[in-house]
């Protein structure tokens, strides 16, 4: 019996910078980890590369300007109507600085209590005692102050309200309200900056006749006065990178971990999966924040990563199935029903309480928490062992 399951290792690599060679950087590195720790790469192996590396190795970079310059091409001189940014200096700061030099005027709708990620301006617990009605109830942010006087953000000490209001380089007026279309009593211009749900807000601004509407998913999809640019996030997935630019989501990654996947073969012999990861899908317990801040977690992969798991629950079978049975016959018992399982489980009982989400959300939300965000410097990460189970001796 193996007694080592999935196992999770950072790889520190240099630090990369704009014009490295990614993929000879990450095949040498993992090359030096595996040799470093004593082990071997095997087939099935997974590597995990972060999109940070990605998007900077790339120059994957814009401008405030650069940004506001494709603003003022889609509006004109116009007041804009900015729909549920999330909260966050990282995210969104550089990109509020951005699109409001390009506007008129700004007018900046939030959700309550918290945004899209569970960012929250005010508990849950005090909107429920306020008797506020968050279906229909818009407030200025002066009204919102003086039902809610404390919006302090509880990890960063932020208020974004006044924040925002700060950052905003033209003249600005921050609204609060839950439904999209509280915005075009303003204006008929809006930039929806909702991530997960962008397209039914897009949709139900569409049907209430708003005049013109961009998601921050086609706002710089192509280079404008030599900027970074992403085909198909645009400005979703972006972070801070200096006073003045942003670092926008990698783009075409697949030839990335396809080449990182055939020089593996190449010089190791052994057939890895590879892919990108940003964000891991999963929710702060403390703070109710949802992690997923990018549009994917996962924008390239591998094909061996396509699918969600088809496991056994091996609780439920020893608590039912095998319910007599223990030890050694306990054992072969389980070994057989694995080997012996369906190639689709879908929705049988004996598979209650496993995870049915796309392998590669499940490996990036698993790869954010062993890289984490600081000074661990290992944005590469090594996945053994995930594709085994207790059948395989």
């Amino acid at each position: 019996m193996k007694y080592s399951g999935t196992i999770s290792r950072g790889v520190r690599t240099p630090i990369i910078k704009m014009g490295d060679d990614l993929a000879s950087i990450v095949v040498d590195s993992v090359g030096k980890c595996v040799e470093e720790a004593g082990i071997e790469l095997q087939d099935k192996d997974v590597i995990a590369i972060t999109e940070a590396v990605v998007g900077i190795s790339q120059g994957n970079y814009a401008t405030a300007d650069q940004i506001a310059k494709d603003v003022s091409s889609k509006f004109g001189d116009e007041t804009v109507g900015l729909i549920f940014p999330i909260m966050s200096r990282n995210r969104f700061s550089m990109l509020l600085k951005g699109i409001s030099r390009g506007c008129k005027k700004l007018v900046i709708q939030l959700s309550y209590p918290g945004d899209e990620v569970g960012n929250h301006l005010i508990s849950e617990d005090a909107l429920f005692d306020s008797g506020v009605n968050p279906y229909s109830d818009v407030f200025t942010a002066d009204e919102f102050h003086k039902i809610f006087p404390n919006t302090i953000h509880q990890f960063t000490g932020v208020d974004y309200i006044e924040f925002y209001k700060e950052t905003c380089e033209c003249p600005c007026e921050i609204i609060l309200a839950n439904d999209p279309k509280a915005i075009l009593k303003y204006t008929d211009n809006v930039i929806v900056a909702s991530i997960h749900k962008r397209k039914r807000d897009k949709k139900l601004l569409q049907q209430a006749g708003v005049k013109k509407v961009y998601c921050l998913d086609e706002i710089l999809t192509e280079s404008v006065d030599g900027s970074g640019y992403n085909e198909n996030f645009g400005l979703l997935g972006s972070n801070l990178a200096t006073e003045n630019s942003v670092k926008l989501f990698p783009r075409n990654c697949q030839p990335l971990v396809e080449d990182v996947q055939s020089r593996i073969k190449a010089k190791y012999g052994k057939n890895v999966e590879v892919m990108v990861y940003g964000d891991g899908a999963f929710k702060d317990p403390q703070g109710q924040i949802w992690e997923l801040a990018d549009p994917v977690v996962s924008p390239a992969f591998t094909s061996g990563l396509v699918g969600t798991p088809n496991e056994l629950k091996l609780k439920y079978l020893s608590d039912n199935e095998f319910k007599d049975l223990s030890g050694e016959e306990l054992r072969e018992a389980m070994i057989k029903r694995i080997k012996e399982k369906d190639s689709n489980l879908v929705g049988r009982m004996e598979t209650q309480g496993t995870t049915p989400r796309q392998l590669t959300d499940l490996l990036g939300s698993l790869s954010d928490l062993t890289s984490g965000s600081g000074d661990k410097g290992t944005p590469v990460i090594l996945i053994q062992n995930y594709f085994t189970n207790y059948a395989n001796q």
